[in-house]
């Protein structure tokens, strides 16, 4: 394939509508006579709802509805199980809580007004009478014997126990000529999106038409469902995924309560209804991430390689499972990360407790299993008096060893091999770029300024690009613009601009030309969303597909017109053309009206109207990219705030398409895993009640916070597709943890502080800082 737009820098064609003001959310969407929803939900963590009295609510002037569980008739059950396990016992969510709430912000009743203003005062008018029941909080304790159980019919408060093991961990353990034990810990977090989620429904009674506008990231699955939920045939129901401001992993949730309140709202009351989801509920409703605690165990030989480990960890589920075991599943498969291990025993039980229910958070797992290793790497080279980046390359798989067979099972439960990759390079490249031959003497003349800055490496592989399928449409216009359609739908990931440079870059046009059209079911209604870093792979691969069948159709047609032979044209400049004689060419959109004959007799090869091709691409399994992260990080001892001096990027994910993208990417997730390794806990007390529900509280990382950010690119292809692409979404949040206390621990190395949890703050730092001073004053 040629270069000339493929790899290039190339402006994002969203960024004027976007810049500009006129994007489109779902909030932007007004409609006539629209209804406003508003949810009541519970103030206890875990409660029995013995009474509800609606009746002051529904006298309410401009009220038009109120619902309890009992309203819903056949869609009062539990909601669908969206990825099930076979070592799962699920337990999903209702649309409205039946009799029991299991945790606090659980929708109890449902109120539809004329505005939004008379819906909550409608709310403030149900009387609810709760019993409260034992809150199950701790993840530790919720799986004691004697603890509450949340869902009684389990008998106990374990959703799942699963094991996965590589060769014989017992054996190699006790022969390992050395063995560490570790614990960490990795704490809840809240996506926080920009735009928190909304959904609009209306439904046509005369065509039994229904439109969905749904800040989702999935809208051909939320399509599908509600089609089968409603009794409606799929072609009868649109579901658009408008601009989205931030989607980040729970915005794939199917299916949030307010989806189906506000759907059969919507059909029942024969008028468009909206629901937008505040920012207090955002942190209630909206699914959560993170906490896992791992016990882990180590043996090593006196070089510093592993031979054998093992993991057993606790995943907190909060109080449903409806999105299954994919957290835990992606952290035990992640951890390995770019290391051989030949013994590995992954173990974990998932565990039900009375809080917000937790799916896939930008990283989704991966994070907590490259904190998990890298600390492990940290800590024998500790244990041996080595440079830990020197156990890094011990244990490397080396670039000749590809495909490795990592031994598990993945998440799109499909063996976990990965595809290519040059993990040394890529660490030297980083070092490089960190100056870390220099780093020693600068660490000394910062001690000697009194000055306490410490530098942290992390290195990390993301599974990205896994199936099952995504697919496209490409057009060509008879004016010679191009029209793209496909079904993943878009939160900033500049589709609009990727995916046009792929078709220009087979069309021959500039990617100025190619329309993107994403997220809507009514212009592609096949595929699956947009999550785990699959977007470019599977998506990008579809519009690749798509425009080389155009591609075959346009020479096939311009021969006709150019009396050549396909073989001897080309698609350049706008143009279809005779190779080496330019000046005998044809405009593309001159060729598209030719490929829609009005008159005349069809010749027997023809292959349809129009320059036009749907392509789809299934990858065999996924693909997984690298890379490594440094920062050099300065705390200061007496606040115990911290601010990063540099930080440095180097990451493979194959054939870069959009470098300027790419580094976008990269920035944003840093900036998410910086939040959430200092800034960003989801704090809860015993009675499971969210302490820090607001942005006063639960805090974020601004732009002063962030630091610039040093990238840098090495390229290993895939092999799997034909773009020699992998996915990029995930990988600036997943070794941040690690890295920050990586940076930490050297930082303040006079200390002997360990840094095995995340996130930790400043009151952490002074209150370790002065413990270590208290140990050295009695020490002498």
């Amino acid at each position: 394939m040629a270069t000339r737009y493929f790899g290039q820098p190339v402006q994002r064609n969203e960024d004027p509508r976007l810049l500009t003001g006129r994007g489109t959310y779902v909030d932007d969407i007004h409609l006539p006579g629209m209804l406003h929803a508003a949810v009541l939900r519970s103030p206890h963590a875990h409660a029995r709802i013995l009474r509800i009295d609606t009746r002051r609510a529904r006298e309410l002037p401009g009220v038009h509805a109120v619902w309890t569980n009992e309203d819903l008739g056949p869609l009062g059950g539990p909601l669908p199980l969206l990825i099930p396990h076979p070592t799962l016992r699920a337990k999903t969510q209702y649309a409205l809580a039946p009799g029991v709430v299991r945790h606090a912000g659980e929708p109890v009743a449902f109120v539809v007004a004329d505005n939004r203003y008379i819906a909550e005062d409608a709310l403030d008018l149900i009387e609810v009478e709760y019993e409260p029941l034992p809150a199950v909080v701790d993840l530790e304790e919720a799986i004691k014997p004697g603890a509450p159980v949340i869902h009684p019919d389990l008998g106990d408060n374990i959703a799942a126990h699963y094991i996965q093991k590589v060769g014989d961990f017992d054996g190699a353990i006790r022969t390992a000529r050395h063995v560490i034990r570790e614990r960490f810990v990795m704490d809840r977090g809240a996506a926080a999106p920009m735009e928190t989620r909304g959904i609009v429904a209306a439904f046509d009674r005369r065509d039994q038409t229904l439109t969905i506008w749904d800040s989702t990231q999935a809208p051909i699955p939320l399509r599908n469902g509600l089609a089968q939920m409603f009794g409606l045939p799929q072609a009868k129901v649109r579901v658009i995924a408008p601009d989205v401001g931030g989607g980040f992993g729970p915005k794939v949730m199917m299916f949030y309560p307010e989806e189906v309140l506000v759907t059969l709202a919507a059909i029942r009351l024969g008028r468009p209804v909206k629901w937008i989801e505040d920012r207090r509920e955002n942190f209630f409703a909206t699914n959560q991430e993170r906490l896992q605690i791992h016990d882990v165990e180590v043996g090593f030989d006196d070089d510093g390689r592993i031979v054998a480990l093992k993991t057993v960890f606790l995943h907190d589920n909060g109080a449903y499972a409806a999105y299954g075991l994919i957290i835990p599943i992606v952290a035990e498969c992640t951890l390995p990360g770019p290391y051989k291990i030949p013994n590995y025993w992954a173990e974990f039980k998932a565990v039900y407790t009375n809080k917000t229910q937790t799916s896939p958070y930008r990283g989704a797992g991966r994070p907590h299993g490259v904190f998990v290793m890298e600390r492990v790497i940290k800590r024998i080279a500790e244990h041996l008096g080595l440079d830990a980046n020197e156990v890094r390359r011990r244990n490397f798989i080396q670039p000749d060893e590809f495909p490795y067979d990592v031994g598990l099972i993945y998440q799109d439960n499909a063996p976990l091999i990965y595809d290519s990759g040059n993990y040394p390079a890529v660490l030297d490249k980083c070092l490089e770029l960190i100056e870390y031959d220099k780093w020693p003497e600068r660490k000394r003349q910062y001690q000697a300024e009194g000055r306490y800055v410490g530098l942290g490496v992390a290195f990390y592989v993301e599974g990205t690009g896994i199936g099952p399928y995504e697919g496209a449409r490409v057009t060509v216009e008879p004016s010679g613009k191009v029209f793209v359609a496909t079904g993943v739908g878009t939160q900033g990931q500049s589709h609009y601009t990727t995916f046009a440079q792929i078709v220009a870059e087979e069309l021959g046009v500039d990617p100025a030309d190619v329309t993107v059209v994403t997220g809507d079911t009514g212009m592609f209604g096949w595929g699956t969303g947009t999550f785990a870093s699959r977007g470019a792979v599977v998506a990008g691969n579809a519009c690749y597909n798509a425009a080389i069948k155009v591609k075959q159709k346009a020479l096939q047609v311009a021969a006709g017109l150019l009396e050549a032979r396909p073989e001897d044209l080309e698609l350049a400049d706008g143009m279809v053309r005779v190779k080496g004689a330019p000046q005998r060419a044809i405009p593309l959109g001159e060729v598209a009206r030719a490929a829609n004959p009005l008159r005349g007799t069809i010749p027997p090869d023809w292959d349809g109207p129009g320059l036009e091709a749907t392509g789809y691409y299934a990858p065999p399994r996924g693909t997984f990219a690298a890379g490594c992260h440094a920062a050099i990080v300065e705390v200061d001892p007496e606040t115990g705030q911290v601010k990063f001096l540099r930080y440095v990027v180097v990451h493979d994910c194959g054939r870069v398409i959009n470098p300027v993208v790419l580094d976008g990417q990269i920035h944003g997730g840093v900036a998410q895993g910086i939040g959430g390794c200092f800034y960003e806990r989801l704090c809860y007390d015993e009675h499971g009640q969210l302490l820090n529900a607001s942005f006063m509280d639960y805090l974020l990382p601004t732009a002063g916070e962030i630091p610039p950010i040093e990238t840098a690119h090495i390229e290993t292809p895939s092999p799997l597709n034909p773009l020699g692409v992998k996915g990029a979404g995930e990988a600036g949040v997943i070794p941040v943890a690690a890295l920050f206390a990586d940076a930490i621990e050297d930082a303040l190395s006079p200390f002997g502080i360990r840094v095995d949890e995340v996130p930790i703050d400043p009151d952490w730092l002074v209150s370790r800082i002065r413990e270590a001073r208290q140990r050295m004053r009695e020490a002498g």
